[in-house]
């Protein structure tokens, strides 16, 4: 039996700034149970996650009329996959303005979560084209697997983009990293082919960006001409650099990031006031 190519379906979006300037917000890793009180290595992830949602509410507030065109959800939204996981997310995230489209993580429950972001009306739409900017949010998950890869499928996609909008600047999502972050533990969970991702990259003529979850901090690294980032996770940190499982005393956080028309990118982590969520240093791995 032949199998037709996935072919990729693109969401028109018109940033909402004069300059053409698009602004987005990634939102990772939340980890949320059913229980709202449920313990994740010394923090309630659910009120974790309220704690993001009402700062990035105030920060709206005081920046007024600064707004943001969509939010950026990269996997890892639920921890113990129900479907009251998912309904919690959902909750939060209709008290932000702007759409919401996402990517399953490695502790998603991929069905699951379509189910019920579908029901509650946030887009599974997963190529979007804002100004000169294009978005593509690809599929890592391998179900079982804490590590990461592309399927044929989704590199389809990735060619496809390219193909379709060679002028226009691509900022790719994706939940496993793709470079080394630098710690061990975390690196031997990473994307599987990520050379075939990057050889694909390197094709694009305009900028590249790729953008991740999974290793629940900030970082941002250029290679091979393509700037890779991660962001803060909205529960426990990780802490950068090392080798063994270890959780850092950073709060939690998020990224914003401003896509300039001809491919500059500026972008800012934010988190929460320092030990507003302090984990479990004790923790030796979950």
């Amino acid at each position: 039996m032949t199998h037709t190519p996935q072919q990729l379906h693109s969401q028109l979006l018109a940033p909402h700034r004069t300059d053409r300037v698009v602004e987005v917000l990634q939102i990772t890793d939340t980890h949320l149970f059913a229980d709202k009180n449920a313990d994740f290595l010394g923090i309630a992830p659910w009120h974790s996650a309220r704690a993001v949602v009402d700062a990035i509410l105030e920060n709206a507030t005081e920046l007024t009329p600064l707004a943001h065109d969509f939010i950026l959800a990269t996997g890892d939204l639920s921890q113990d996959q129900t479907p009251a996981s998912y309904r919690h997310f959902s909750s939060l995230m209709s008290e932000l303005a702007p759409p919401v489209f996402w990517l399953p993580g490695n502790h998603d429950d991929g069905q699951l979560m379509q189910a019920e972001l579908d029901a509650a009306g946030i887009s599974n739409a997963k190529h979007l084209v804002c100004g000169q900017w294009q978005m593509l949010l690809l599929d890592t998950q391998i179900p079982g697997e804490t590590f990461g890869e592309l399927s044929s499928a989704q590199l389809s996609l990735l060619e496809q983009a390219i193909t379709h909008y060679p002028e226009h600047h691509l900022l790719l999502a994706v939940h496993h990293q793709a470079v080394p972050v630098g710690c061990a533990w975390l690196d031997q969970h990473n994307l599987r082919n990520s050379e075939a991702l990057k050889a694909l990259l390197m094709q694009h003529k305009a900028a590249k960006v790729v953008l991740c979850g999974h290793v629940h901090q900030g970082f941002d690294e250029y290679h091979q001409g393509i700037r890779f980032l991660a962001s803060p996770a909205t529960c426990i940190q990780f802490k950068p650099l090392s080798d063994d499982f270890a959780l850092d005393s950073m709060a939690p956080g998020w990224r914003a990031l401003s896509l300039y028309p001809d491919g500059r990118l500026s972008t800012q982590v934010w988190r929460l006031p320092h030990h507003a969520f302090a984990p479990d240093f004790s923790a030796t791995g979950y």
